[in-house]
């Protein structure tokens, strides 16, 4: 007789939101890049509005030829002003946690810059099984399919997006820019309030299936 076992738990996380607050250091690091450059930028504005990556943003502030270089340079200023000002959102490590004392392993997946990405997790002492970075809403499930994960966590429509493309679980936080109806309407599989959640509603999940 053959016999046949569940894949491992794999759960991915985004983490602009999701796993940290990142707004002062990006609102910081705006602010510097306008002294910098003489080009106004409303930093309380763009930090309402993070999910997707930068060069949308910079869009909004720079001529389009300009765009890549202001990239450049906003990355150069970002260790500076961005890593240390930030800070974990509630429940991110035990969300972490969670999925690895289930035996399953945790990976960041996210549109900000991986490097940038990493020094935010060291910083902060979340320890995900492995970080992938640039990738952005459709674009994350190159990600999700190839580290196998069956569910994905994030706080913006384009990681609801994400998920669907990758054929995994859409679990959302409404701790970033769209509330809990907006992501149900954006069809969210799942809606917490924050990642304190995220364990029960783990247990729970894993249930049904003995996990």
């Amino acid at each position: 007789m053959a016999y046949t076992t569940a894949p491992p738990l794999t759960v991915g996380f985004d983490l602009d939101m999701t796993l940290i607050d990142s707004r002062p250091g990006i609102h910081a690091c705006y602010t510097a890049l306008a002294e910098r450059t003489g080009t106004f930028i409303d930093a309380d504005l763009a930090v309402s509005r993070l999910g997707p990556p930068l060069a949308h943003e910079l869009a909004y502030w720079f001529p389009a030829e300009e765009i890549d270089v202001m990239v450049g340079r906003y990355r150069e200023l970002y260790p500076r002003y961005a890593i240390h000002a930030s800070h974990a959102l509630p429940g991110a490590r035990e969300a972490i946690a969670a999925v690895q004392r289930a035996g399953g392993r945790a990976i960041v997946v996210t549109a900000k810059n991986e490097p940038h990405a990493k020094l935010h997790l060291e910083h902060l002492g979340i320890e995900p099984d492995a970080v992938v970075g640039d990738l952005w809403a459709e674009g994350k499930a190159l990600a999700l399919r190839e580290h196998g994960a069956g569910v994905y966590v994030g706080d913006h429509e384009g990681d609801i997006r994400g998920a669907r493309a990758a054929d995994a679980l859409s679990v959302t936080v409404a701790t970033g820019p769209f509330g809990a109806e907006e992501l149900r309407a954006a069809g969210a599989d799942v809606v917490l309030a924050d990642l304190t959640e995220f364990p029960a509603w783990l247990s729970g999940h894993l249930a049904p299936a003995g996990g």
